[in-house]
């Protein structure tokens, strides 16, 4: 499937943050893979357009870490700032506690939530209008993700796509998800696009 550029459901990020507002559903461009995406508080529609299963939570886009910090919930530790240093803007996703209504959007009925800045200039151009946004990879659940606009289109014909068109060349790789442990380390829980110094895959 080819997507035509000039089609409707191609938005500028003013447009599409504002269908995202509105409780729409998107298709983004990110440096590791496409994206599905929601403002939280509509976060719940993409179980459902993936076939996902409940308990697999979403991941919290945001366009610098200062738009995350409010939505933690749980005060931001020395470590987590240092290895966001490390990794942001970038292909990794730190999961840390935290508390209070968007992690219960995206991760219900637990007390820690993934977080990540991606370096893609024209995904974070849109998430400074729209906020922070709940993402997955851009494919039903099961199958193998979108590498491109095309193929993300091709699975949720219906969607909006952020424009222009084509979109940025990503890595095809999913990111390295970090996890914070109770006895005060990172725990590596998918080893994907990068690894920082001194984390052993």
């Amino acid at each position: 499937m080819t997507v035509d550029p000039l089609s409707p459901q191609i938005c500028t990020p003013p447009q599409l943050a504002e269908r995202l507002r509105g409780g729409e559903a998107a298709l983004l461009p990110t440096d590791t893979l496409p994206a599905l995406a929601a403002c939280p508080e509509h976060a719940g529609q993409i179980w459902g357009l993936k076939s996902r299963p409940a308990g697999k939570p979403l991941i919290l886009m945001g366009a610098e870490l200062e738009q995350l910090l409010p939505l933690l919930g749980e005060p931001w530790r020395p470590e987590w700032q240092t290895m966001a240093g490390q990794g942001w803007p970038g292909a990794l996703t730190l999961v840390l506690p935290a508390s209070g209504p968007v992690v219960e959007a995206l991760n219900p009925g637990s007390n820690t939530l993934g977080l990540r800045v991606p370096a893609c200039a024209q995904t974070r151009a849109l998430l400074r209008l729209s906020g922070p946004l709940a993402t997955t990879s851009a494919n039903p659940s099961g199958r193998p993700p979108a590498t491109t606009a095309a193929e993300a289109a091709a699975c949720f014909p219906h969607l909006p796509l952020l424009g222009p068109l084509p979109w940025p060349q990503a890595a095809g790789v999913a990111s390295t998800v970090l996890a914070w442990s109770a006895s005060g380390a990172w725990q590596v829980l998918r080893a994907g696009a990068v690894m920082p110094p001194g984390i052993a895959p």
